[in-house]
């Protein structure tokens, strides 16, 4: 057996397809950074007597979990603006510190910083939407993370493009540079329908068309976007971006708290993907999506935390325990997103959504060795009468021991093997200090 073949051993392997299942005793088998095969744990010693065992005896092994929208960089204005509205928390606050402080650097320190969090906490893939690409995925090369690089458009000048044409050009490059990274794609990242110009989507819509990438864009987040639209071009956003040709599975939803029966059917019908964080909304009090609606009707709904700015973590266990008992309560269904839905949520409804599912979020032989393995030994998780239900009601991400991506054990026993978290850590109170001097101005 030729390259390097590890043999993963948990207590109990969730691969998430089919949904709901959990093999007991079995192992993993990786070799060169891809699944093999999934075997009993007893013949492993037989088939693969060279690879090299991982005990796990009291963890669960799932695959890694999938952000499915993020601003990595914002981590750094984690705490900045609190209890604020949307666009109050934007005008006064986010937009003016990113105006004076957003650069290579401030990305590269918000970046490291958002990577170590996802990692140890057992999030192997994100899909980010924020200035400074290239740097984004730079740092996402040297943490060895998947990720979805997001292609900044917006109709305002910025630190990153001063028009239009820049932006486009400036994507147009990232995206050539990224081309046949085994971790990194990308995505057309508009900012909102508030801030893209028509010629803008217009143009986005059919690079997307021609590239075969998604296009990211926060969507019906607010009733005051529903209410702006209308007077400014006078039709609901859903239909304005119906009208410019982008509305299909190229779409990647971000919040959809602004929806109705009618609008529910048209984007089902569409293809259209649906990116829900149940936090940030939460927090910023901009409405609640009707993921349980949205299941129903076969939409395609993955989870993200948003940035640290608005949720104010970016833990994908404490998200997908969120999205399961929001739509409960919303709906006044005790049944609706069940847990072992919530985990395909936050694990293949993201690859699907991103365009990975032939890769990663679930733990299927071909696929690449993305996991992530959690310790159930602890007062809050015993006794194990039901691994999934742990893993989405009882779980924090302080139990993830270990994390691969693409076969590289990222995270052991606690520890990153990639990235200086002590040189993160002294970097991120750096920025604070001017962060919050600035804010005092």
């Amino acid at each position: 057996m030729a390259g390097d073949v590890q043999a993963i051993l948990p207590r109990w392997l969730v691969p998430v397809r089919p949904e709901g299942q959990v093999l007991e005793d079995h192992a993993v088998i990786v070799v060169d950074g891809r699944i093999e095969a999934i075997i009993g744990a007893g013949d492993v010693g037989g088939l693969y007597p060279e690879a090299h065992r991982i005990e796990l005896p009291v963890h669960a092994l799932i695959p890694g979990l999938i952000n499915a929208h993020t601003h990595n960089a914002m981590s750094l204005l984690r705490g900045l603006a609190d209890d604020l509205p949307l666009m109050t928390w934007l005008e006064d606050h986010i937009w003016p510190s990113e105006q004076r402080w957003v650069g290579p650097e401030f990305v590269r320190a918000g970046s490291e910083l958002a990577m170590a969090e996802m990692l140890a906490g057992g999030t192997t893939c994100f899909n980010d939407n924020y200035f400074f690409p290239d740097v984004t995925a730079e740092v996402a090369r040297e943490a060895g993370m998947r990720a979805v690089i997001g292609l900044p458009v917006i109709s305002l000048p910025t630190a990153w493009a001063s028009n239009e044409d820049e932006y486009f050009q400036r994507a147009l490059e990232v995206r050539e540079d990224l081309l046949g990274d085994p971790l990194l794609t990308t995505a057309f990242a508009p900012h909102a329908p508030y801030t893209v110009s028509d010629a803008a989507f217009t143009r986005m819509r059919e690079l997307a068309d021609k590239t075969g990438i998604p296009i990211h864009l926060h969507l019906l987040e607010t009733a005051q976007e529903v209410d702006d639209s209308l007077a400014a071009h006078g039709r609901r956003p859903l239909d304005r971006l119906a009208d410019l040709g982008l509305l299909g599975p190229s779409l990647l939803a971000v919040h959809m708290t602004q929806l109705g029966e009618d609008d529910i059917e048209r984007i089902a019908s569409a293809g259209v993907h649906v990116l829900h964080c149940p936090a940030s909304n939460l927090k910023l009090a901009s409405g609640i999506c009707p993921v349980a609606a949205l299941d129903s009707a076969g939409v395609n709904v993955s989870i993200g935390t948003d940035g640290a700015a608005s949720n104010n973590t970016l833990d994908m266990f404490a998200e997908m325990r969120l999205a399961a008992l929001l739509a409960k309560g919303a709906s006044g269904d005790p049944e609706a997103i069940p847990a072992a839905r919530a985990v395909s949520m936050a694990t293949l409804n993201g690859a699907r959504a991103l365009g990975l599912e032939t890769q990663v979020g679930s733990i299927e032989v071909g696929k690449s060795a993305d996991l992530a393995a959690i310790a159930l030994d602890r007062s809050g998780s015993l006794p194990v009468n039901s691994v999934i239900s742990h893993l989405v009601y009882a779980v924090g991400r302080e139990q993830v021991s270990d994390v691969w991506v693409a076969g590289q054990r990222v995270y052991e026993q606690g520890r990153m093997t990639r990235l200086d978290v002590d040189s993160i850590h002294r970097t991120a109170g750096q920025w604070a200090e001017r962060l919050t001097a600035g804010e005092q101005k």
